[in-house]
């Protein structure tokens, strides 16, 4: 059996009807670049998170970096983030010229540990990027309660977690702004490169609008120095068929997550998943740890089943970040994590079969790595 990491033209061959559709709506009415087709998906989006305001632009990326502007964040500002992230978290604070400042993990939700954020605080200090790790939000209470008392604003990274929940609230909505990709692999995909800001704030809505657009409040007319960030027809017209069926295919992901979870309890060598009690985890990612992890990945692909690493180098071991001067063991939990992870195939349109196929696969691969220590 061959089994793909991700499939995206099983999804497509679901919904390919409403998709061709929408794609010839936007080019027979040459709406290329901006335009009703994504202010629709705009507003469809505020709906589906519960918030006053969705702004499309170009990426993740270029989400993180214009909230991040839109707040006043600039040179000789620090930002807090995480260092088990896609690189784009940081890339998006040194784009606006600021400095980030890395704070541990939770062993168990992978995600930003709370008790770790006053002791990285200084003066400087703008910020907070909480990252909600593949599709599990980050303990938002602490952070927001930390960042109150110190006047800081709150970002939200849900590039990973569309649709998830922390606590009944949707994910991207609880601090001054979520940041949401749209690359065409995420649990809200586009069919190009898109993003999204989404946030209650009607002024900074305005102002990440102008920046999109090269500053300017109406055409011709710009305030402040902006770029070009402005999402595409053909993204928001896609992503508008595609956010229908959102939570459909979330909940999918998270049946095929209680799946692995339950065919591979009870093998110790395996380091599951945990959905923090406070979370609705949305499974971007189905991520295990394992020791040896070289060896787990050549027998599954040997077996035909495609797997990835997320992430194997965290942030602050990267070269482009080496003038941080932040060794190994600077943070040794996100270091732990980002030797042991190995993410399994997991997408909406996997067959109970092709779950139960892996999980027996690891099972096996363990039993006889098991025999031949005995032996």
């Amino acid at each position: 059996m061959n089994i793909p990491f991700l499939d995206l033209k099983a999804q497509y061959q679901t919904i390919s009807r409403e998709i061709n559709d929408a794609m010839q709506q936007v080019i027979t009415a040459c709406a290329f670049s901006g335009g009703k087709y994504v202010s629709q998906f705009e507003d469809e989006f505020a709906s589906f998170c519960g918030c006053g305001a969705s702004i499309g632009v170009g990426s993740g990326t270029e989400a993180l970096w214009l909230a991040l502007l839109g707040l006043g964040i600039g040179p000789g500002d620090e930002v807090i983030t995480v260092p088990n992230t896609f690189i784009a978290t940081v890339e998006a604070i040194s784009l606006c010229g600021a400095d980030p400042v890395f704070v541990d993990v939770d062993e168990q939700s992978y995600t930003m540990n709370p008790q770790l954020i006053e002791a990285a605080i200084t003066p400087r200090t703008k910020a907070v990027i909480p990252v909600h790790l593949f599709g599990q939000p980050a303990d938002m209470d602490p952070i927001m309660a930390i960042a109150r008392k110190h006047g800081l604003y709150v970002i939200e990274d849900a590039c990973q977690a569309h649709g998830a929940a922390y606590k009944g609230k949707v994910a991207g909505t609880i601090g001054d702004a979520g940041c949401f990709s749209f690359y065409p692999g995420k649990n809200l995909g586009a069919y190009g490169e898109a993003g999204g800001v989404v946030t209650g704030d009607p002024q900074l809505a305005d102002r990440i609008k102008m920046l999109r657009d090269h500053g300017q409040s109406q055409k011709y007319y710009h305030n402040v120095v902006g770029v070009n960030s402005r999402m595409d027809g053909i993204q928001g017209a896609v992503l508008s068929v595609k956010l229908k069926y959102l939570d459909a295919w979330n909940e999918k992901r998270r049946a095929h997550a209680k799946r692995y979870c339950a065919l591979l309890q009870g093998v110790e060598e395996v380091v599951l998943p945990r959905e923090m009690e406070y979370v609705r985890h949305v499974f971007h990612i189905f991520a295990v740890r394992v020791k040896d992890r070289e060896s787990f990945m050549q027998a599954l692909t040997a077996k035909g089943i495609g797997c990835g690493i997320h992430y194997p180098v965290p942030v602050h071991l990267q070269e482009a970040y080496s003038s941080l001067q932040l060794g190994k063991g600077s943070f040794p939990v996100a270091e732990r994590h980002g030797e042991e992870f190995v993410s399994l195939p997991l997408f909406p349109e996997m067959e109970a079969s092709q779950v139960e196929y892996v999980a027996e696969t690891i099972k096996d691969y363990f039993a006889a790595r098991d025999c031949r220590k005995i032996a």
